[in-house]
């Protein structure tokens, strides 16, 4: 690919928060013109949730749940200041587990807008930066969740990763996406920025998953990803949130997350 056309590229995907967002309701009303009928493997309940390891039903009142991770991150504080890397490995797994068994649940089905921004699942509308920054909030991490959600993908990947550490890919087919990811990452849920989308990617036994609020099936959902009306994308960023030592240790300090 030459340098003008890499350079376009980059220039559309870091575009403001507002023409992506325009971009988002352009590609759903275009996404909703066609006779494409998803397979029924593209909603959650068509996913095997023992298979992957993680939970569909909620469980528990949320804002105990929100409480009780303010509580447990003062555990994994006093373990940092003898045992840093220990704090931080079982952090990591703890961080994980509490997202996609018992924040995301809860998240499942809330419906989607472009300009949805609620605070609570399933009441009111959750656009896809919102979906991801209230999440990663409601886990404890010190973000603003307003500012994360009205900037592009490669930005909010920078919320999460140094730039440098992330991982790019442009006009590359699904198969060699998937391949190329599972030689870079192991299973465990990473963020991704599409060219007008943003979402969770899960890899599990080298299988890829889609974790967003769909401007497709407007709602909050878990999907293959080859299969995902949402997925396709001329660029792709991706950035580690849990196998990410530096962003973990933020969550434990309760260091702000910013770009």
């Amino acid at each position: 690919m030459s340098r003008i056309n890499c350079l376009l590229l980059v220039v559309l995907f870091i575009f403001n928060c507002n023409s992506s967002k325009k971009n988002e309701l352009v590609v759903k009303q275009s996404n909703k013109s066609k006779s494409f009928s998803p397979p029924v493997t593209s909603n959650t309940s068509g996913l095997d949730s023992t298979k992957l390891d993680i939970r569909f039903k909620k469980r528990g009142n949320y804002n105990t749940i929100k409480n009780t991770i303010v509580t447990d991150r003062l555990y994994f504080k006093t373990l940092f200041e003898t045992h840093p890397q220990k704090a931080i490995d079982s952090a990591s797994s703890y961080l994980y587990a509490k997202l996609v068994n018992t924040i995301v649940p809860h998240w499942y089905n809330t419906t989607w807008d472009f300009n949805g921004y609620t605070n609570i699942p399933n009441q009111g509308d959750i656009a896809c930066g919102y979906f991801v920054s209230t999440t990663l909030k409601h886990l404890g991490f010190n973000l603003n969740r307003y500012k994360m959600a009205q900037q592009a993908g490669l930005i909010e990947a920078q919320y999460l990763q140094n730039k440098a550490r992330l991982k790019t890919f442009s006009n590359v087919s699904f198969k060699n996406l998937k391949l190329k990811l599972n030689n870079v990452y192991n299973d465990g849920l990473y963020f991704v920025g599409l060219d007008n989308h943003v979402g969770y990617l899960l890899i599990k036994n080298k299988e890829l998953y889609f974790l967003h609020s769909s401007y497709y099936d407007d709602k909050v959902m878990i999907e293959l990803a080859e299969t995902s009306p949402c997925f396709g994308s001329n660029f792709y960023v991706f950035a580690e949130i849990f196998t990410n030592s530096t962003l973990v240790k933020k969550w434990i300090l309760n260091n702000k997350v910013a770009p």
